[in-house]
């Protein structure tokens, strides 16, 4: 639907990336020039005019390969800077390759110039589209289509909303169909309800309706196929929303396999060019942590070891990504034997697992322990983890197994990311929020809202948090 919808807007903007990539490009050469910066120039800049060809066509190339057009990214800026802040980099790391390869000679001022340039002209561009768009300024750029919903219940409600929400995109949500007597001749989200299932051909063509979207519950099933078959010969797309226990997933896919359509609905929240960045971040950020920090981790590590008798680390077997056992390293802060107390200290929840509770005065803890965990020192080892694949940087912290066995379904949703070292709901008073829903929610909202800014923005905080000591015992 946001395919059709956003045609004409994905060719303006690939049209305008380029020429502000060209731009930004000449900009940055003028800048090498007049600004006193860098080794002065002892001749002209090795800058030919096919530059401007070359550098666009690697922007097209890249931009088209990250889905940077995809209509679905545009209903959120935040998602859109994500996407043009990764793409942008990866252009510009690739032109690097290209003129290390065969421009030795090109400023490297101008590449941190050009990439500054770029980044500001295709960011602020995006928001005053957005801005034109969102006021009712740019309504020729975008071909309008109206929008009705078959199913006046919960999901066709929340439906209705985010179309009014989104009215901008061009989508305009003009009625409802019901079976529901009570529900016609009334209103949802300030559209009426035009009658039953059986007029709905009546009301596409009376309308003038674009698009079709079914939001019938699973036991409708005979009234999909009936509504279906009586839209055949109207010009009129066809969309259905699945209602199955809201089925249990973050976000779905659909793909097609030997001519079949499948819908997943569990897979990875963080896939393609995404999880490479991720996983890119975690590899470098990770190797200079675990560089920088291995002087204190040897200092921890002789402490653990003179304070108590036992081992230095501590494995203990986590549920990770997918559900997928693992084993976690962390420094040991109990003594010996500690752990068989831990079913003991969790506390009884009215739904879903039980609160496993840390207390501030734990009698288990060992004297190095308490300082350890006090600047979060025993989770240091977690970055061999990270380094393997098994964990990221940020994400859900790792659950114990017999916990995992007590979630609800709704639940196993935090297994839709790589489980981190630190996470939202970490940052958000870390073992002072007691109340397991909570942080079930913080979980689910980085899920939802999940970026590589997101992920800075925690690191930063935990950084904050482990100074103050909040939350850590």
């Amino acid at each position: 639907m946001l395919k059709r919808v956003g045609t004409r807007l994905s060719l303006i903007l690939l049209v305008a990336d380029l020429v502000l990539t060209a731009l930004a490009l000449h900009l940055a050469k003028v800048l090498r020039l007049v600004l006193p910066l860098g080794v002065p120039l002892k001749g002209p800049l090795a800058f030919g005019p096919w530059f401007y060809l070359l550098v666009p066509a690697i922007w097209a190339l890249v931009f088209f390969s990250l889905r940077v057009y995809d209509p679905a990214r545009a209903l959120r800026y935040t998602g859109d800077v994500q996407t043009v802040w990764s793409a942008v980099t990866w252009a510009t790391l690739v032109f690097a390759g290209v003129a290390y390869f065969f421009f030795r000679e090109f400023s490297r001022f101008l590449f941190v110039y050009f990439y500054l340039l770029d980044l500001a002209f295709l960011l602020v561009w995006r928001a005053v589209l957005q801005w034109l768009l969102r006021l009712g300024l740019g309504r020729g750029l975008i071909e309008p289509r109206r929008v009705l919903i078959v199913g006046a219940g919960a999901v066709g409600q929340k439906l209705g909303r985010a179309l009014c929400a989104y009215r901008w995109t061009g989508l305009e949500l003009v009625c409802y169909v019901d079976d529901d007597e009570d529900k016609q001749e009334a209103t949802c989200n300030g559209c009426p309800v035009l009658g039953p299932l059986e007029d709905v051909g009546v009301v596409v063509s009376r309308h003038g309706i674009d698009e079709v979207i079914l939001a019938l519950p699973p036991q409708a099933q005979e009234q999909v196929r009936r509504v279906i078959l009586a839209l055949q010969e109207l010009p009129v797309n066809v969309r259905l929303v699945p209602d199955v226990l809201d089925l249990v997933f973050i976000r779905a896919s659909v793909e097609e396999f030997a001519g079949i359509p499948l819908i997943g609905l569990r897979e990875p929240a963080v896939e393609g060019p995404d999880r490479v960045v991720k996983r890119l971040f975690d590899l470098v950020a990770g190797s200079v942590s675990l560089l920088l920090l291995s002087p204190l981790m040897l200092v921890a590590a002789l402490m653990v070891r003179l304070d108590s008798p036992g081992p230095i680390l501590l494995r203990q077997q986590r549920v990770g990504e997918g559900g997928r056992p693992f084993r976690m390293l962390k420094f040991r802060t109990m003594y010996v034997g500690a752990g068989m107390d831990e079913r003991r200290l969790a506390r009884e929840a009215s739904c879903g697992p039980p609160t496993f509770v840390k207390q501030p005065d734990d009698p288990r803890v060992t004297r190095v322990g308490r300082v350890l965990r006090r600047f979060s020192i025993d989770e240091l080892p977690q970055l061999f983890n990270v380094l393997k694949g098994e964990m990221s940087l940020v994400g859900p912290r790792p659950e114990l197994p017999w916990l995992v066995e007590r979630y609800e379904p709704y639940q196993r949703k935090r297994f839709a990311v790589p489980q981190g070292m630190t996470g939202w709901w970490q940052v958000n008073g870390r073992s002072d929020r007691a109340e397991y829903t909570l942080r079930m929610e913080d979980d689910l909202y980085y899920i939802r809202n999940w970026s590589i800014g997101l992920d800075l923005r925690i690191l930063f905080m935990t950084i904050k948090a482990v100074i103050r000591g909040e939350g850590a015992y």
